[in-house]
């Protein structure tokens, strides 16, 4: 198993334990707020300022769909991350919009705190 699948695996399986115990959705904001709301938006709705600046333009979260989605595949959201099924999607947007976010040395914590407080706000989203 390449330790790409392997961490993936781990990451999955951890992401599933009582994430009450383990989580820390303060973490997580603080995550979210400084790496995604520009173009999520702090309402996860991608209303950030660089949502319609991507191709695609940033999804709504809360949708129906998504909720499905992220039920019927928890972890999705980190793995998005990981994974960057729209390859430089991210990374191109931020640097034609001369966005420069500083490296991040992501732990499977942080995966884990960023879940957390997404599918909660994703959750309590109307």
């Amino acid at each position: 198993m390449g330790i790409r699948k392997y961490f993936i695996t781990a990451l999955v399986v951890m992401l599933g334990m009582p994430s009450a115990v383990l989580a820390d959705s303060r973490n997580g904001e603080r995550i979210f707020l400084n790496r995604c709301a520009l173009c999520h938006g702090k309402d996860i709705k991608g209303t950030g300022p660089l949502a319609d600046k991507s191709n695609p333009p940033t999804p709504d979260l809360t949708t129906r769909e998504f909720k499905k989605r992220l039920f019927d595949y928890p972890g999705v959201i980190v793995s998005s991350v990981i994974l960057r099924p729209n390859g430089d999607l991210i990374p191109r947007t931020l640097r034609e919009n001369g966005v420069n976010l500083p490296a991040f040395a992501w732990t499977i914590k942080d995966f884990r705190d960023l879940n957390e407080y997404m599918t909660d706000m994703i959750a309590k989203a109307k």
